[in-house]
């Protein structure tokens, strides 16, 4: 049976610019006990995302805030401990969108079962995860990339971005990643095959994309905003797309977003702006997890992941993804199974 007492992470503050360690809060409380149709799970791995930066702001948003006090939830592979339910039994390893907290207790529609022999299982937080399914449908449903185009991807090294530019050479683009180091840059041509990568935090940064991409832009897949976007902007080509995925670079700003107006540049060139999350395609999810899963068999997709061990560590973890630390998906370690065969 399990230990009688756990730890789990609260949301202590809301931020102000970036957050810190004072924002979060370890709370020791009982392993709780699943009752009818519930089931006990133990954390393995979680997934820090920078689309929780703003669920800590007590603003309407596409998904609820983080109540303060109240447990911070996120994506977490997890295996079953003690289940009162007839889908689960004790040592399936299971994927979903729970408590960070060593041990908790879901019902049956918040999990599902994942097969550890079918690829390991922090992808399913990853690129088989959610961060793969919004590379796939942004880019392909709104950014609809075709042979010869030229696809720009900021934020290319991260989760998201990493898998858009692999899918966009998939269907015969070139593809331009814009990161912020030059390891990263070699990582992206070198290792993800990538046609070139640009470092957004050199002096010579707007030159350099512009040299990059030749025949201009006509896919920008937009994790970032702010500057890097500006940038982009004036070399969109006519009836470009851009898919808006993330605005990072403005996420910790505790004034307005300020900087040039969009608007004349999408009307001349007939531009399509469109924001989304991958919370919009849920009905397609399947399809979208069967092809991912078959280019990443068929050797056509490469994954990194940064993983930090240590459930004490989670803060760290996601802190660093606004300092750039992270090349591909970031995740936390938190145990060894019991149960499980990974």
């Amino acid at each position: 049976m399990t230990q009688s007492k756990q730890q789990k992470i609260t949301l202590a503050n809301r931020p102000k610019g970036m957050p810190s360690k004072e924002d979060f809060n370890f709370v020791e409380s009982d392993v709780p006990t699943p009752k009818e149709d519930q089931i006990l799970v133990r954390t393995l791995y979680l997934s820090v995302d920078p689309y929780m930066r703003g669920r800590m702001q007590d603003t309407k948003s596409y998904i609820a805030p983080f109540e303060l006090n109240k447990v911070i939830t996120g994506g977490v592979v997890a295996e079953v401990v003690e289940s009162n339910s007839n889908s689960f039994k004790q040592g399936d390893v299971v994927v979903g969108n729970i408590d960070w907290a060593e041990y908790t207790v879901v019902n049956e529609k918040e999990i599902r079962v994942i097969d550890p022999k079918v690829a390991p299982v922090t992808t399913h937080l990853g690129i088989l995860g959610m961060t793969g399914l919004t590379a796939y449908f942004g880019l392909l449903d709104i950014g609809k990339p075709q042979e010869g185009e030229t696809v720009v991807v900021s934020g290319a090294a991260g989760a998201v971005g990493s898998v858009v530019g692999q899918i966009a050479k998939i269907k015969g683009a070139k593809v331009v990643g814009i990161a912020g180091s030059d390891e990263k840059l070699e990582y992206l041509t070198k290792e993800l095959g990538f046609d070139g990568a640009v470092n957004y935090k050199k002096d010579s940064f707007a030159t350099d994309l512009k040299n990059a991409v030749p025949n201009g832009v006509d896919v920008y897949f937009d994790n970032v905003g702010g500057e890097v976007t500006d940038a982009v902007f004036t070399l969109l080509n006519t009836n470009a797309r851009i898919p808006l995925c993330g605005a990072i670079s403005s996420y910790n700003a505790e004034g307005k977003d300020l900087g040039p107006r969009l608007q004349s540049a999408m009307i001349k060139t007939s531009a399509l702006m469109k924001g989304f999350t991958v919370g919009n395609y849920v009905e397609r999810f399947q399809e979208g997890a069967t092809i991912l899963g078959e280019w990443l068999q068929q050797g056509k997709l490469k994954y990194e992941e940064t993983i930090i061990e240590g459930f004490e560590n989670t803060p760290d973890a996601f802190l660093g993804l606004f300092k750039g630390t992270n090349l591909g998906k970031q995740l936390v370690k938190v145990a060894e199974p019991k149960y499980a065969k990974l």
